[in-house]
Formats: structure tokens, sequence, C-alpha cells
């Protein structure tokens, strides 16, 4: 299966150009498609043995009636032990999942813990001595940049195609609605089933994992960079969920007049307006109250509930956070020190 999206939100990126008196060294066109066959042939050979399927089955209906329904994706291994890291779309609510490695052999396996907020899960087989695959620097990523994607699509066991990074600092909608920042985009052509797979730079190391595309267009994929999966996987080994901080708080986009937000140098500004505090939450025990209009976060003017959520997202659980609230038309500060988001159902 692969996510298929509908909006997602571009953050400009800079390019770099040839410089005045470059002079380019004329090369055959078949040795340059020599070389990047040959690339291509290498980092397949290095990558392809960790890659696998994964097939799930999930039941949906009343209990009376239960249907159980089939799915499919890839992923790849991180550990020799069995951890396969994968997307949580793939996995979510499976009531049984099943890994098929690259040598064809079947093995049943337990989630270890997912993060929808980052689309990411961990599921482990009982194996030892696999092949793995390596989770690289992604912020060394460049746009124009080749990539190879692994993966299962429609169950195509191992298929390989290639792209560019076609850009990069994208933010996405992750399954839970919260974004997921520095997204790679590629013109990989992916298909239902690519979800989990590997983004891979001519090196043979993973610097994204395939997640989502854009129904009904070509050449636009999206993959979760590989330093945000190398935190959130730390975070599942550990403790079998991500720990972010959360302050306790419904709210929505208000307007407020710009004189409580001067930072903005406009006559109008936006805030959270808080509709509900969640009892003993940070928030209420910051003294929070509905009605209130978040405007700024460690004298960050705010936006949109997005942005609060976004400068959440970086703060350390445990830390105090300085907020700018307006209250009555009077523009006050409160402190909270945030707290553990709590766990859900999900």
């Amino acid at each position: 299966m692969l996510r298929k999206l509908f909006h997602v939100e571009p953050i400009a990126h800079e390019g770099h150009g040839f410089e005045t008196g470059d002079t380019v060294t004329p090369v055959e066109p078949e040795t340059l498609l020599d070389a990047f066959s040959q690339a291509v042939v290498r980092v397949v050979q290095r990558v392809a043995p960790a890659v696998v399927g994964l097939h799930v089955v999930r039941s949906l209906g009343m209990p009376q009636r239960v249907a159980e329904v089939p799915g499919a994706g890839s992923g790849f291994l991180i550990a020799p032990d069995g951890y396969v890291l994968t997307n949580s779309h793939v996995v979510h609510r499976a009531r049984r999942i099943v890994v098929s490695l690259a040598d064809g052999t079947e093995l049943p396996a337990q989630l270890v813990g997912e993060d929808p907020a980052t689309d990411l899960a961990v599921v482990r087989v009982q194996a030892s001595g696999l092949p793995v695959a390596e989770l690289g620097d992604s912020d060394r990523l460049q746009v124009g940049q080749l990539v190879i994607a692994i993966g299962n699509p429609l169950g195509l066991q191992a298929s390989v195609v290639t792209g560019v990074v076609s850009a990069l600092g994208r933010s996405l909608r992750g399954p839970d609605g919260r974004l997921i920042e520095n997204v790679i985009q590629t013109d990989a052509p992916l298909n239902p089933g690519n979800s989990g797979g590997p983004l891979v730079d001519t090196r043979g190391t993973v610097i994204g994992v395939n997640t989502a595309i854009v129904a009904g267009a070509q050449g636009l994929s999206f993959a979760v960079p590989a330093n945000t999966a190398q935190w959130v996987v730390g975070q599942l080994l550990r403790e079998g969920r991500v720990r972010r901080a959360w302050l306790g708080v419904v709210g929505e986009l208000r307007s407020v007049p710009g004189r409580y937000v001067p930072e903005r140098g406009e006559p109008r500004a936006a805030g959270v307006a808080v509709l509900q505090v969640v009892e003993g939450s940070p928030a209420a025990r910051a003294g929070l109250r509905a009605g209130d209009i978040i405007v700024s976060l460690h004298g960050v003017p705010l936006r949109s509930p997005t942005d609060l959520q976004r400068l959440l997202s970086r703060a350390p659980v445990g830390s105090t956070v300085t907020l700018g609230v307006v209250r009555q038309g009077k523009l006050l500060t409160l402190q909270a020190e945030l707290a553990a988001e709590p766990a859900t159902s999900r």
C-alpha cells in the first residue's frame, strides 16, 4: 500500500548553479550511462537482500460479522536480529503480520512500536544473522541527486526504480494529522506496495523511507528522511512509542490586533484561541483558560495551531516554555512546564 496525498506544503529551496567560467569536459553518453548503470547495480546488490515484503491482515466490521482485509507493503531490515523499519500505515491495527525475506522465507512478525505522526513503525521477526540496510545522513542530500527506490509494488518483490531528489524540506500530514517536516520529494515512479521501502543514494545508504504519492499525478513521491527515522526508531525500540512534549489545549486559529504581536509589525496578526484546557495538563498548571489566545511561544509569533504544534514538537519533555497570551484585551506571559504526550490507543 502507498498513501495517496492531495495537498503538500511547499518550502522554498535554493539550488546551486554553475559559476561563470566553469568548464564542462565532454563525456561520451555511453560512458555516463554505463557508470550510472553500474552504480545502480552495486546499490541493488548491497541493499536488496535487506528489503522485505510485509503482508498484513486486519479485522473490520462488527463482532458478529468480522471481515478479514489483507494488505501489503515494503520494509527493510535495520538490525541483523530481525528488526524491520516500515510505514505505520502499513501495519496499523494489523491482526497478523508476515514478513517475506529476500530469499523467499516467510516469518511471522510482531509490532515493536509505531509512530503515526511520522508514519513510521518497527516490527520484528525471530531470526538472526540477517542482512541489513544502513541508515545514512539525509541532511547531506541535494536537489538533483540520483536516488534509487527498492520495494514490492503490487506484490512484485524487489522491484527497483530510479529518480532524482526533486525538492527538500517539504511538509505533509501524517496519518494522525500532524505535519511531517523536512520530507524528501522525488520523481521516482512509486506504486501501491512501495510504502515502507528504502530510498537509497548511489553509495547504498538509506536516506529516506518511501511513504506517499500524490494521487493522479506522475513523478510526485515523498519519503520520510533517514535522520527522522533514526530518531523515531530509537524511541520505538526503547519505549514502543515516541514521547513528545504536550501542552494540553484544544484550539483554533483566531485573528488578533497586531499590537499584541509587535514582532510581526502588521496591523493584524494571528493566534491560537484556546477552546479547551485538559484538566491536570501543563496548560492547566500554567494557568491557561478557555478563551485565552496564545500568540507566541518563546517569543516566536504563531500563525496557526500548526505552528504551535511544530514548536512544541521540538521542545524536550520537561522543559519550560514561555507563552504570550491575550486575555480580555491584555497581553500576559505564562510559563508552562511541558509533559510527555499521553499514550493513546490509535
